[in-house]
């Protein structure tokens, strides 16, 4: 019996064909429509894939077998279309950040809670081999009690390659919501909630312009932080260093992902992918051992979240990728900017707990 859970795509953009085409293989999901603001998109997009339908965003919302929306539009539509899904009676998982506002992550989770449904988000890397590795090691005691972490995003910004990339400069852009919830997400799976965090942040590099395609040569509007870097005390004690920026033109020599323990130290392969090597060095030692992964996958699994959240509603019991943690790390990512205006420690109301046993993740 087809027991898979009936789906549909809303935001037909670049990340939607990495999404379809690794849903077309779940045994958990079947996407059976697709849709956006650019009906063309849609229907180009369902042509590729052998979808069936190309609704419009308001046909998607109201086809009574779809029980999931998979919203992948730009960051300033996640929380809109995450609503209307949830108030269309449909459970929702998003691309990030879960949201461009905290309030606005808060209203998505109230509106969950108050119909009965999941919220998922992205990203689902953190459920790969690399970081679930690194998990492994740490739970093992590999590396003794975590007292430190490093995580460094050092690029020059992605207005080289990306054929519409404005919003990455617009509010709920930038690095830290760009690629911070990679970062972010990977250290609370590691080292558990984040307790405070203390950060500056500015725009070093306001002139960009686009690179390539239809509009190379247009200047963009930066209207947030360019450059961030701050200090997050954990709950469970540890201090973590992070640095996120596209502001750094030549690239640079730094970890991505660094967890310094009392007998140890892991070197964590890049968190927007989901495979690659992880390496232990013990206290006392220069040599550097390649740990086994505890399972194997490949570098862009982007849906894995997805299967895990449907696969997890069929069972009764809680996501990985769930809303809550989500809005964790939106708490997390103001918090920078917060401390940075303010110029003050920034203490997080949430605190993400997970348990299985739950139907939901919850924050207290």
């Amino acid at each position: 019996m087809n027991n898979k859970m009936k789906a549909g795509i809303i935001g037909c953009g670049n990340i939607s064909a990495i999404y379809l085409e690794n849903l077309r293989k779940s045994n958990a999901v079947e996407v059976v429509a697709c849709a956006d603001l650019v009906q063309e998109r849609a229907a180009a997009r369902a042509k590729e894939f052998g979808i069936a339908n190309a609704f419009s965003v308001d046909e998607l919302l109201a086809c009574p077998e779809i029980e999931l929306v998979i919203n992948l539009t730009i960051p300033g539509s996640h929380a809109a279309i995450d609503i209307a899904a949830l108030e269309a009676g449909k459970h929702v998982y998003a691309e990030k950040p879960l949201a461009i506002s905290a309030a606005d992550g808060k209203r998505i989770l109230e509106t969950a809670a108050r119909k009965g449904l999941r919220v998922g988000s992205a990203p689902d890397t953190f459920l790969g081999s690399g970081i679930q590795t690194a998990k492994a090691a740490i739970e093992a005691g590999l590396i003794g009690k975590p007292v430190a972490a490093t995580a460094f995003m050092m690029g020059g910004g992605p207005e080289g390659w990306h054929p519409d990339p404005e919003f990455f400069y617009a509010p709920g852009g930038g690095p830290m919501f760009d690629m911070g919830p990679y970062y972010l997400t990977a250290l609370v799976e590691l080292l558990g909630p984040i307790e405070r965090i203390s950060a500056s942040a500015g725009v070093q590099i306001p002139g960009r312009f686009i690179g390539s395609g239809p509009k190379a040569g247009q200047q963009i509007p930066v209207q947030t932080p360019t450059h961030l870097a701050g200090t997050l005390d954990f709950a469970q004690g540890a201090i973590a260093t992070m640095i996120m920026s596209f502001d750094i033109k030549a690239g640079a020599g730094l970890p991505w992902i660094e967890i310094y323990g009392t007998a140890g130290t892991l070197i964590l392969p890049d968190p927007n992918f989901f495979n690659g090597d992880v390496k232990l060095r013990r206290s006392g030692s220069d040599e550097i051992e390649w740990l086994t992964p505890v399972f194997e996958c490949g570098q862009n699994e982007r849906g894995i979240g997805v299967n895990d959240m449907a696969e997890s509603i069929r069972a009764g019991h809680a996501h990985r990728a769930d809303g809550a943690l989500a809005y964790h790390v939106l708490e997390a990512m103001h918090a920078f900017h917060i401390s940075s205006l303010e110029g003050k420690h920034v203490v997080l109301e949430s605190k993400y707990e997970y348990d299985k046993q739950m139907t939901s993740g919850k924050l207290v």
